[in-house]
């Protein structure tokens, strides 16, 4: 087994470092370039979260790099090509199938082996479980993000005497609440919608339905199954049946961003996942979440992100950015985070404690993510599948929620185009 370098050696170490992997910079320090995404306020969150590790390993300098989420993969899979790739890249779960597919992260099996401080039983099994892909770990968790979060203004169901959503409610429960909270002007005109929600995998999965057979080795499509149709269907009839959700076209023409539209009173209630929390602490309203409901025979399950740290294979210093991700992804650095609202952190403790379960800032119920996780169910992990979404699925599904077909034609018509997609190479 590979004898790995302790810390306190690698100081010493200025100059060619022989055996480290790479070259010091002129501080004699080893520099670490970490690729990541996000907003303004999620850059300052990443980039403190390990100030105070960094004063204490002051031989390691980390080198955070924005990058724009857009196109994120295919901008890490340039650099990688052109010998100028970082050392180590932030990856949620979606971009995680292209980079483990294209075989380019470094296994971290062998450095859990080694390493008497780590363990994964520290990490909720589901988000470890979609960073391990054949028995092999290519990624450490930083979070876990179910999209489990009904936003609901609070001000809203108190002007209508309207008691909060509690985490055992149901679709019936959502249905009826949106009704009452949506408003028409004389003309018919919505001015306040009950409900919106982008996320419409929850009501295939909450109907007992599924994307796909296999999740981690999928080979066909459910999405034509009894149980999926009827989850699309109820989602586009809230949309143009019962009218409590804005289409996307309306979306699209008012002008504000889906967070300002529910932080200013034009929407009760928000489907989304916790990463809304920074921008809507923002606004000056009380507001809320409520775990997303069960279907009215009891089923719960919902899609899900999250998000963790890899290091890549052509890293020259492999050992350093093991101390790295560690600290990226340890009780303090997910600390920070879940006191900032960002993310639910994959830490059980850290998700259990005062810097998230215990923790009195909006949202106060966030404490129902930890009993989320267990219900999430993430995207097919197949090379092509965002392929699928991009192409296929969005330009098709547009028309079920626009009201210009039904799901049951649109699914079933995709199943075949699908299904051949999944069983091409991977």
């Amino acid at each position: 087994m590979r004898k790995r370098l302790k810390l306190t050696v690698l100081a010493l170490c200025l100059g060619v470092l022989a055996g480290c992997g790479g070259v010091a910079g002129d501080d004699g320090k080893i520099p670490i370039k970490v690729a990541f995404w996000g907003s303004p306020d999620e850059i300052d969150i990443i980039s403190d979260s390990i100030k105070d590790w960094q004063v204490s390993h002051p031989n390691i300098k980390v080198v955070f790099e924005h990058t724009p989420y857009t196109g994120y993969d295919s901008k890490i899979l340039t650099r990688i090509a052109g010998g100028a790739a970082p050392d180590i890249i932030a990856t949620e779960v979606d971009y995680f199938v292209t980079f483990a597919t294209k075989n380019v992260l470094e296994d971290l099996t062998p450095y859990l082996e080694e390493d008497a401080t780590f363990s994964q039983d520290d990490f909720f099994p589901t988000i470890l479980d979609r960073f391990t892909v054949k028995g092999h770990l290519l990624a450490l968790p930083r979070d876990v993000a179910p999209f489990a979060c009904v936003f609901y203004n609070k001000e809203l169901f108190d002007e209508m005497g309207l008691d909060y959503p509690k985490d055992d409610w149901s679709w019936d429960d959502l249905l009826r609440l949106a009704r009452v909270l949506t408003k028409k002007d004389a003309n018919g005109r919505i001015t306040q919608y009950g409900f919106y929600g982008w996320a419409w995998q929850n009501f295939v999965y909450g109907n007992g339905g599924a994307i796909v057979d296999d999740i981690k080795n999928p080979t066909r499509t459910l999405l034509d199954s009894p149980e999926s149709i009827q989850g699309v269907q109820f989602y586009a009839d809230l949309i143009n049946i019962y009218e409590v959700m804005p289409t996307p076209v309306v979306l699209s023409n008012l002008g504000m961003g889906i967070d300002l539209m529910f932080a200013s009173g034009r929407l009760a209630m928000l489907l989304s996942g916790i990463w809304e929390t920074p921008g809507l602490r923002n606004y000056k309203f009380d507001w809320d979440v409520a775990m997303f409901p069960k279907n009215p025979k009891g089923v719960r399950a919902f899609g899900s992100g999250g998000s963790g740290y890899a290091i890549l294979k052509s890293s020259k210093h492999k050992e350093e950015a093991w101390e790295v991700i560690k600290a990226l992804t340890g009780p303090e650095g997910q600390a920070e985070l879940a006191k900032r609202g960002l993310a639910q952190p994959s830490r059980i403790a850290v998700a259990k404690g005062k810097a998230w379960a215990k923790d009195p800032s909006r949202p106060a119920n966030k404490k129902m993510l930890n009993e989320a996780v267990n219900y999430i169910k993430f995207s097919p992990f197949h090379p092509r599948w965002r392929e699928v979404e991009e192409k296929y699925l969005a330009q098709k599904l547009d028309l079920v929620f626009n009201g210009r077909k039904q799901a049951s034609e649109v699914l079933t018509e995709l199943a075949p185009t699908i299904n051949e997609i999944l069983q091409s190479s991977k």
